[in-house]
């Protein structure tokens, strides 16, 4: 594990609660909102995990919201909108950051991430200034796999000495490319990086050292043999046949 402290990007997130108290109203009503107080977040690898419906991907909009990002997803100089739905909770999301500030930074969420390369796509048509795609790794982001263009983002356009939020990263990704994502991961956090992941995968969050948040308990902090998905998918892999057997009965 690589100790940054002070000099990681984010070093906590609260809910200004005394706000949020007032309704009872979407996206208040969510679990993952409900049950925020205040998180210290790790240095290198922060994991926020749970049911889907729990509100992971609200909470990590809000948060990239708050630090600057455009809630669709891109970098911070992406600013379009093709369904401008995104929710209020980062006007009540406090951010403590480090005194270091990040040179690079990204969100990425699975489910916008086709507008963010038609956004990239359009950009370079009009050829106001540089080339984006190049780099992406100079293949047009349509012309790949869901899968391939998420790797050619990781590989890519992640630079280092940055902030990176992804929410579900494996949604378009192959176990393999999973454990590709780790190792790229690792490279970027030696090179001072900060990572904040919802996840589901029980690959991806194996990263070591990594910090779990389990929204399921409260935002207990879990380790990873502990967690369900750990816990659900060793059950499945050791005894195939039996959990079939319950499971279609």
């Amino acid at each position: 594990m690589i100790e940054r402290g002070l000099y990681q990007y984010i070093r906590t997130i609260e809910l200004s609660r005394d706000q949020s108290e007032l309704t009872k109203d979407y996206p208040f009503s969510l679990k993952a909102v409900k049950e925020l107080t205040k998180l210290e977040l790790n240095p290198n690898v922060t994991f926020i995990v749970g049911e889907n419906g729990s509100g992971k991907s609200t909470l990590l909009e809000a948060i990239a919201v708050a630090y600057g990002f455009n809630p669709e997803g891109g970098s911070k100089n992406f600013n379009f909108a093709t369904n401008n739905s995104h929710s209020v909770l980062s006007e009540y999301i406090r951010i403590t950051k480090g005194v270091k500030k990040a040179r690079d930074g990204y969100f990425l969420r699975a489910e916008s991430f086709y507008n963010v390369a038609s956004n990239i796509e359009q950009l370079d048509e009009e050829g106001i200034g540089p080339s984006i795609i190049d780099s992406y790794g100079g293949v047009s982001l349509h012309k790949q796999s869901h899968g391939e263009s998420f790797i050619s983002l990781i590989m890519n356009r992640f630079g280092g000495n940055g902030l990176y939020i992804l929410d579900e990263p494996e949604a378009a990704l192959s176990p393999t490319r999973q454990m590709a994502l780790i190792s790229r991961i690792h490279e970027l956090v030696r090179n001072d990086s900060q990572f904040i992941i919802a996840t589901h995968s029980p690959i991806i969050m194996s990263y070591p050292n990594a910090t779990i948040y389990s929204i399921e308990h409260e935002y207990t902090k879990m380790s990873y043999k502990d967690t369900e998905h750990y816990q659900v998918m060793k059950s499945f892999i050791n005894n195939p046949g039996g959990m079939l057997d319950i499971l279609l009965r």
